[in-house]
């Protein structure tokens, strides 16, 4: 069926999410992978998106691994380089749904004071329908509960629902509640997705 809404993973969908290329040009790949092998850096960042505190995860884990106290810090301090540049070709896809009409959802795991922040570096944040932000909401993808907590609240049927996203497991959920989904890889190929569907022209997601 022709999807009724869609909806936007952000990290490494609209916005590019590589700490580890970060680091490797800031530290050395040698000094970043030492760091990732002795610190949990992403299951820290889970806390964040579970929606604890973004300055106190960050500084109690940096007081913890003191070794690499200033680097650990760099998560926080430096974090919009973490998380740049926007991915723009999927920014216009985002708009180009919009101009249509189509409703146009977030689903993303991400923090609380982080995706302020992030909203004052990349306005098209505030361009959504509705957003599902997992610090908000107290659970973060793939947990069937963030998917089950969209599909109370949005209004559309989960088969109506298209939902684009990096990760295999949060596209294995998705589709295991019925949804459409589609495994972003590029954004060309998510343009190619979205006018398969129906949803646009191919001169509109160019």
């Amino acid at each position: 069926m022709t999807p009724e809404a869609v909806i936007f993973d952000i990290g490494n969908v609209l916005i590019e999410w590589q700490p580890e290329r970060y680091y490797d040009a800031v530290i050395g790949e040698e000094r970043r992978k030492e760091m990732f092998a002795n610190v949990d850096l992403h299951g820290m960042n889970d806390r964040v998106d579970l929606g604890e505190n973004f300055t106190d995860v960050i500084y109690e884990t940096a007081e913890v691994y003191s070794d690499f106290r200033d680097e650990i810090r760099m998560w926080h301090d430096k974090w919009i380089h973490l998380a740049s540049p926007a991915i723009d070709h999927s920014v216009r896809l985002l708009r180009a749904l919009r101009v249509k009409g189509v409703p146009v959802f977030a689903l993303t795991n991400f923090g609380i004071e982080s995706f302020d922040y992030a909203e004052t570096q990349y306005p098209f944040l505030g361009e959504f329908d509705k957003r599902y932000i997992s610090g908000h909401m107290g659970v973060i993808k793939p947990d069937p509960k963030i998917y089950e907590m969209l599909e109370q609240d949005c209004g559309v049927a989960p088969e109506a629902l298209l939902f684009a996203d990096d990760r295999d497991d949060n596209i294995a959920m998705a589709r295991s509640r019925g949804w459409q989904a589609h495994l972003f890889e590029t954004p060309q190929g998510w343009a190619d997705e979205l006018v398969t569907k129906g949803m646009l022209t191919k001169a509109e997601a160019a």
